[in-house]
C-alpha cells in the first residue's frame, strides 16, 4: 500500500465526473487499499478517488473512529467500508445537519443539511452487489463521497456568498503556492 498525494481545491479534477467501473480486479482492490492507508493518514472518514485525481466511481469510508469518539471516549475501532460504483437508490425526506470538512477544502467547515438516512446500491471489494442502510454520520459520508463521483463538493450545499468565499480563499493560497514554486 502507499500513499496518495490529495488534490485540493481549486483543482478543477474535482468536479469531474467519475467513471463507472467495469470490473472489481486487483488494480481496483490495490487503489481502494492505498486510498484507505491515504485517508488514514490525513485523516479522514471518507475518501472518493477522484480525490487522489483517479476518476473511477469508487470510495473508501471509515466512520469507526468518529462513531466511537461520539460514544464510548474515543477507544480506536476500524471499520473499512469498499463501495465500487455506489448510487443512493433510497433517501429520507427527514432531514438532519452535520458539520462537514474535506480533505479536499482543508480546514474549512459547515454545516450541510442532507437526508437522515440512504439507502445505497455498490459492488464490494470481491464485486458482490451489495445494498446498504445508513443513518447517521454514515449516511452523511456517503452522500458526500458520492457528491465527489459526481463532481459535486459540499461547499455546493451552502449559501453561494460563502461558497464564493471558500473557493477564493483557496484559489488565492493556490496562486501563493505556485508563485513561491516558481521562486525555488
Amino acid at each position: 500500500m502507499s500513499l496518495k498525494p490529495i488534490i485540493i481545491l481549486p483543482d478543477t479534477r474535482l468536479r469531474t465526473i467519475s467513471e463507472a467501473v467495469t470490473n472489481v480486479d486487483g488494480n481496483i482492490r490495490t487503489l481502494m487499499d492505498d486510498m484507505l492507508e491515504t485517508m488514514y493518514d490525513a485523516p479522514g472518514i471518507g475518501l472518493a478517488a477522484i480525490q487522489v485525481a483517479v476518476p473511477k466511481r469508487v470510495i473508501v469510508i471509515d466512520v469507526a473512529k468518529r462513531e466511537a469518539d461520539e460514544e464510548e471516549g474515543g477507544v480506536e475501532k476500524k471499520n473499512p467500508i469498499f463501495l465500487v460504483n455506489p448510487e443512493i437508490v433510497l433517501a429520507s425526506e427527514e432531514t438532519s445537519v452535520y458539520e462537514e470538512g474535506c480533505l479536499s477544502i482543508p480546514e474549512y467547515y459547515a454545516e450541510v443539511e442532507r437526508p437522515a438516512r440512504v439507502r445505497v446500491r455498490y459492488l464490494d471489494r470481491t464485486g458482490a452487489k451489495q445494498e446498504l442502510d445508513a443513518d447517521g454520520i454514515l449516511a452523511t459520508c456517503l452522500q458526500h463521497e458520492i457528491d465527489h463521483l459526481n463532481g459535486v463538493l459540499f461547499i455546493d450545499h451552502i449559501s453561494r456568498l460563502k461558497r464564493e468565499r471558500v473557493v477564493k480563499k483557496f484559489a488565492k493560497e493556490a496562486k501563493r503556492r505556485a508563485e513561491e514554486g516558481d521562486l525555488a
